[in-house]
């Protein structure tokens, strides 16, 4: 099992099994890393969470009703939504909006949210996204992992389908948290932009980075209900002292 399913299955542990299981619909993602371990990470569209009554250990209440909120591309019928699983969402949306990097959520309704988020730093440690304590969200869109002095691998299996439970490494260590393989099924849909200028050692997508005008080399991976393969890609920048 590799560094995301090894992540998943120690979050899988530690949270309970009411956590928050968030996918991606719609959206725009980008990292810039620098060869000197200078990073910014952006992620602009929808969220997705499952209905909270739907996760084990969760009883829904009477009050469902079909949301008036849909998301525009969203597919299939409008689901029910209950005045206790409305309250959980907004709760969720107003405790991400407190953590550092998220410039905007707003609950769309149909439990789906709209996020604007970006932060920015040096990576002389791992990075996630997204991971809230108090909200109880794991699952994570992206993952940087620092592999010895000089190097580090970038994966993001949130921005792939590998199966109807989530999606390879992350539905094998979290399949029993929740159903948000389906919706992550049918309604992933963006782009993940890597652009670097540090060594790009190896790569996952068939027709390789192009180099832009600046110098600096760039990936998109297109993130569908097809996508089977993660983004995944390792670098080598400036040692730590």
């Amino acid at each position: 099992m590799g560094y995301c399913g090894r992540l998943l299955t120690t979050l899988a542990l530690l949270l309970p099994l009411s956590a928050c299981i968030l996918t991606p619909g719609k959206f725009t993602s980008t990292l810039d890393i620098g060869r000197d371990r200078s990073f910014t990470f952006t992620y602009v569209g929808e969220v997705i969470a499952p209905p909270p009554s739907s996760l084990p250990g969760k009883i829904g209440d009477d009050d469902a009703r079909p949301s008036p909120n849909r998301t525009a591309g969203a597919k299939g019928p409008a689901k029910s939504e209950s005045a206790s699983d409305r309250a959980r969402m907004v709760a969720l949306a107003d405790t991400l909006a407190k953590e550092h990097g998220y410039r905007s959520v707003k609950y769309l309704g149909n439990y789906h949210f709209a996020v604007d988020y970006a932060v920015s730093g040096r990576l002389t440690h791992g990075f996630v996204f997204p991971f809230n304590i108090d909200g109880e969200v794991v699952i994570p869109f992206l993952a940087i992992e620092l592999r010895g002095a000089d190097r580090v691998r970038v994966k993001a299996p949130g921005f792939a389908n590998d199966d109807s439970r989530g999606g390879g490494e992350m539905g094998a260590a979290l399949g029993g948290l929740g159903g948000a393989g389906d919706a992550k099924a049918s309604e992933l849909d963006g782009s993940f932009t890597l652009t670097t200028n540090a060594e790009i050692i190896s790569q996952n997508l068939e027709s390789g980075p192009t180099t832009l005008p600046n110098g600096r080399r760039q990936i998109i991976w297109r993130a569908t209900p097809e996508t089977k393969d993660a983004p995944t890609v390792a670098l080598k920048f400036d040692a730590l002292p």
